[in-house]
């Protein structure tokens, strides 16, 4: 695989670096699955989750992944460290080249916070999420949840639904799939789908059954009313009966098509909980499992090319 010593995005990678690590990826999945997951590739090294906002899944993950690679994990907490204290994201930078880990997990609410860690730091920097900018491992699970389970990663069209403006998850979704040759559908009110987005083989929608109709996925998202302004959305009542996943809105999709989240879940505000617990059309369960195995192979690719 091409050297890779950073993942700050996915404009950072092509077809082809993508499609080798959602490979290698598959191949953490099945061995994950076997039980037989301790290896390693990463004994000797040292792994910091660097998290300035709260996520339990993907630190988790991150920290369950590392682990299984035999790295030396660390879980900075920010709410008590330094930072609180006035210190800047410069002077954290210092401190950890001091502590010359070899990979560094960030997730931050300013966006760009990791290309800047990035530049100062001479650990690899993977970005676990910035501010509304972009979450490239999530986007990567996604991919490997699809490819799974539709056989192929290109030629598909999917649905993101939601608060578009907000989400870096969608964000991510929509440079991958459309990188890999996907048709990409934003469905939501106006007040959250930004109309800037000139991004080839992707159409807006404001009407769920339009959007959805002929989909093969249907990608739900979170209101993220924590970074919205007043106004956005009337109430979660409201925007559960125009934008939020049923059964009936789904009858709009194919008849095969899957139902995806990345978590956590407002039930009954963007997808009711009988679509997100249907065994047979949710993919929201191995979502997660995925998550482990694609962070493994990011965290595999990034520490040998930073050797």
């Amino acid at each position: 695989m091409a050297s890779l010593k950073h993942l700050l995005g996915i404009d950072g990678l092509n077809p082809v670096s993508a499609t080798n690590l959602l490979d290698l990826a598959e191949s953490y999945a099945l061995l994950n699955r076997s039980g037989k997951t301790q290896r390693d590739s990463l004994r000797g090294r040292t792994l910091i989750n660097l998290f300035f906002e709260d996520s339990t899944r993907t630190r988790t993950s991150f920290e369950l992944a590392g682990r299984r690679l035999g790295a030396d994990v660390v879980n900075m907490s920010v709410s008590t460290s330094s930072v609180t204290k006035g210190e800047t994201l410069l002077d954290t930078a210092a401190t950890l080249n001091a502590m010359n880990c070899d990979l560094l997990v960030v997730r931050h609410k300013s966006s760009g916070a990791p290309a800047l860690l990035a530049q100062k730091v001479g650990a690899s920097v993977i970005n676990a999420g910035d501010g509304t900018h972009e979450h490239p491992t999530q986007a990567l699970l996604d991919a490997l949840t699809i490819r799974r389970h539709k056989g192929r990663i290109s030629g598909l069209t999917v649905a993101i639904c939601g608060d578009i403006a907000h989400s870096r998850v969608a964000r991510s979704n929509i440079l991958l799939l459309t990188m890999m040759g996907n048709f990409v559908r934003l469905v939501g009110p106006p007040t959250l789908v930004p109309g800037s987005i000139g991004v080839n083989g992707v159409e807006i929608f404001h009407d769920m059954e339009e959007g959805l109709k002929g989909a093969d996925l249907v990608m739900m998202l979170r209101l993220q009313k924590e970074r919205m302004s007043a106004g956005l959305v009337p109430s979660s009542r409201e925007f559960f009966t125009y934008y939020g996943l049923d059964r009936k809105k789904l009858a709009f999709a194919k008849p095969d098509a899957l139902v995806m989240h990345p978590g956590p879940m407002n039930r009954g505000v963007e997808i009711d909980s009988e679509v997100a617990d249907d065994a047979a059309r949710s993919l929201i369960k191995e979502q997660v499992e995925m998550g482990v195995a694609v962070r493994m192979a990011v965290l595999d690719t990034c520490a040998r090319s930073n050797t």
